[in-house]
């Protein structure tokens, strides 16, 4: 690979993949929202179950490795070994073609039996549309790591704007088609779903070509370990962090079999209108994962920062970084989903227009789901900060407690007739509680200099809440006025987005007042002096 790669800083490197994330995000809302309302709720289940068996294979393959790999690139970059450098990115490349290739062939040919295990027999045609995908990705994955350990995070955010954009044009194409053609909502949700195998595909070349054209073959000065050596450390880093994110997969993929199965067993329901129920649930969950998107691109800048901090026995710049890292976070993900809390049903009844009793019935679900998303993203941060300092298997004990409080609440809550369904949104409130306060009490027994929480969380908690009342109130009072004149449809979301434009215009204006961020806070991220005027920072 060349000897000069891109170089940005910590935060230069997050606000590069935040950008992007932006931008995937706004394009897969594009993606869902009108998803959702060409193939409704049923549709959207046998969707997601595809989504949740492609999701655990491709974290057993490839979330830990990944990261493993950034932080042996990092380290080897920061100590200017260019052959080690190299030697573990193909050792890599190797590890994650075979994983892949595994992954895929189990998706494709056990479509029938996992279907039947997630209680939901109709997902067949998405499960096996969906299956070459997890090959793509793993090798994705291993280019992207590598460049990530080097600090470039501009081929990881192309790919992944190239890859949104795919999906968007082949899946909604398809979907549209089929049904047109006649097709059960089931086939109608495969060829949405086929949409994400065909954008991974195309970033998957993409990245290929990144790499080909910038790869060198001069030698460096140093003497690289042997390929098993370097394997064998990138499966000690790795697993463990595999094994924790898998977790919260292998968690996810088991909710979703006992909520149908719950809902089939227990209240007595069909599957397809348990199918029909439970995708009201994912009206909700559909938003609720768009702030913890924003975490992760500061962690995947943060890992590999830090290792190289630790690398170089630099423990000043480890605090600086992680404490960058919570305030950035606090900033951001609090008032996310207090917005999400305070305006829920406005949101989903201007998403869903098409689905109406569908948005109004999920109202409850994105309310508890607003709270739990700050817990989530918590979380995804608290997890890189011990998996950068090297405990990465204490994330794998705090998600398993976490995760069988979901299990055991969902069991319970949703077996009972008066609840159902709603047992889903406190499950999974009550889960990520458990998981974040753990490991904050972690990260606090491991970090030399310790974090004050309340220092960090409470000035962010506090203009949130404002800023939710604020919301709230000029969208009560929008909507009163224009929906007589305007149309239900119309009058709610402007409404709505009345609501977000004052929510956040009194969030901005309290960011310097009450002091939630500084100029100091802002000066590595690119761009930051230009916000720090337009705040008036100090």
């Amino acid at each position: 690979m060349a000897k000069k790669e891109t170089k940005q800083n910590f935060l230069g490197g997050a606000a590069i993949l935040a950008a992007a994330v932006a931008v995937v995000k706004l394009i897969g809302a594009i993606f869902k929202i009108p998803l959702t309302n060409i193939i409704g709720a049923e549709g959207m289940t046998h969707f997601n179950t595809s989504y949740k068996i492609y999701n655990l294979l491709l974290t057993i393959s490839t979330a830990g490795l990944p990261l493993a790999l950034s932080r042996l690139v990092s380290e080897a970059n920061a100590l200017g070994r260019e052959n080690e450098k190299r030697r573990i990115f193909h050792v890599a490349l190797g590890l994650f073609f075979l994983l892949g290739l595994s992954g895929s062939l189990i998706m494709f040919f056990g479509t029938e039996p996992l279907a039947e295990l997630m209680n939901n027999s109709l997902a067949f045609y998405a499960i096996r549309a969906l299956s070459p995908a997890v090959f793509c990705v793993c090798l994705m994955s291993a280019m992207r790591g590598y460049t990530q350990g080097q600090g470039n995070m501009k081929p990881t955010a192309v790919s992944q704007i190239l890859e949104a954009l795919c999906k968007l044009v082949v899946g909604l194409t398809l979907a549209v088609v089929l049904l047109r053609q006649g097709c059960g909502v089931e086939v109608g949700a495969a060829g949405g779903i086929f949409g994400v195998t065909v954008g991974t595909a195309a970033s998957l070349i993409f990245l290929s070509l990144y790499l080909l054209r910038r790869r060198s073959h001069t030698p460096g000065a140093d003497i690289a370990p042997s390929s098993g050596r370097l394997l064998k450390r990138l499966l000690v880093i790795g697993i463990p962090i595999t094994l924790g994110s898998s977790g919260m997969s292998l968690i996810s993929l088991i909710d979703q079999s006992v909520a149908m199965g719950r809902l089939q067993d227990a209240l007595g329901m069909s599957e397809k209108a348990a199918a029909a129920l439970y995708g009201q649930y994912t009206f909700s969950e559909n938003l609720f994962n768009l702030p913890s998107s924003f975490v992760y691109p500061v962690t995947m800048s943060l890992i590999p920062a830090v290792a190289a901090a630790l690398a170089q026995q630099d423990h000043s710049r480890v605090s600086k970084l992680v404490s960058s890292s919570f305030r950035l976070i606090a900033t951001l993900v609090i008032p996310a989903g207090v917005g999400l809390s305070v305006l829920a049903g406005p949101i989903l009844l201007m998403l869903y227009p098409s689905q109406h009793a569908d948005a109004v019935a999920a109202t409850y679900h994105l309310q508890l789901l607003g709270v739990a998303c700050i817990f989530v993203c918590l979380m995804v941060l608290t997890n890189a900060i011990l998996q950068s300092h090297g405990r990465e298997r204490i994330p794998i004990f705090t998600i398993i407690a976490g995760g069988l409080v979901k299990i055991s609440m969902n069991y319970v809550l949703i077996g009972n007739p008066d609840i159902n369904i709603k047992g889903a949104p406190i499950s999974t409130l009550c889960c990520y509680v458990v998981i974040a306060g753990l490991n904050l009490f972690f990260v606090y027994r491991t970090l030399e200099e310790k974090p004050s929480y309340w220092g960090l969380f409470f000035k962010p908690a506090l203009a949130s809440v404002i800023m939710g009342l604020g919301a709230r109130i000029s969208y009560l009072f929008c909507n009163g006025a224009l929906s007589s004149r305007m149309g239900e449809y119309a009058g709610n979301a402007l409404a709505t987005l009345a609501g977000v434009g004052v929510g956040v215009a009194v969030y901005v204006i309290l960011i310097p007042l009450l002091g939630i961020l500084t100029a100091d806070d802002l000066k590595n991220l690119r761009g930051g002096d230009k916000i720090s005027r337009i705040l008036h920072l100090k």
